[in-house]
């Protein structure tokens, strides 16, 4: 049972974190608004994501898709720090899942840092959840999903999915279900990936 105690010593957040990098980051986002400004938005979104997950007495571990950055933002008396490994996003946060359960966690959670809408609450939510279902997931409006924990590894749910497309989310309920899984979709939230997806109170000049 999840309990409220000052250490989650079995629960670890997963953060999917791609290397900073000029026309590498928000690639989507920088077709609306150039990549120096898609840039500066992919730092403000991992700075909210630093912000709501301080608050979380869960293990926290960092999955960088480059390389480990020892001395960046993330601290590493709080953040765990990993690779991603595999060949396209489901083998790699497969593996992640995989390594997660391995060293032995039973609640795990991953998100990345593209959503701006993600409260603390809502990551807490989820591993509460987690107590009394086998699957948690954060519904995107794209399709896609901002979130997803598990208490066991189901591979499955990384497989055959067209990553980055509106089908995400359908074709994993799809697996759960045929697997018989009990799942808890969380409230539905919003990825920032286009430029219409920007609150009007962010500024780029």
């Amino acid at each position: 049972m999840y309990k409220k105690e000052p250490s989650y010593r079995d629960c670890l957040l997963l953060i999917y974190y791609r290397n900073p990098a000029l026309g590498k980051v928000k690639t989507r986002l920088a077709a609306g608004i150039g990549d120096e400004a898609a840039l500066a938005v992919y730092y403000r979104l991992a700075s909210h994501t630093r912000e709501l997950v301080a608050a979380l007495a869960v293990d926290c571990r960092v999955c960088y898709s480059d390389f480990i950055d020892r001395e960046d933002a993330w601290r590493n008396s709080r953040f765990q720090k990993t690779l991603q490994h595999g060949s396209d996003l489901g083998e790699r946060m497969s593996n992640s899942f995989r390594q997660a359960f391995a060293d032995g966690y039973r609640h795990v959670v991953i998100i990345g840092t593209d959503c701006l809408e993600l409260t603390t609450a809502v990551v807490q939510t989820a591993f509460e959840q987690l107590a009394a279902h086998d699957v948690v997931i954060g519904p995107a409006r794209d399709g896609g999903y901002y979130l997803l924990g598990m208490k066991q590894w189901h591979a499955t749910l990384f497989q055959n999915k067209k990553w980055g497309s509106s089908s995400v989310l359908a074709d994993t309920l799809t697996d759960t279900a045929r697997l018989q899984l009990h799942v808890k979709q969380l409230v539905t939230l919003t990825d920032v990936d286009e430029a219409d997806d920007l609150p009007p109170s962010w500024h780029l000049s």
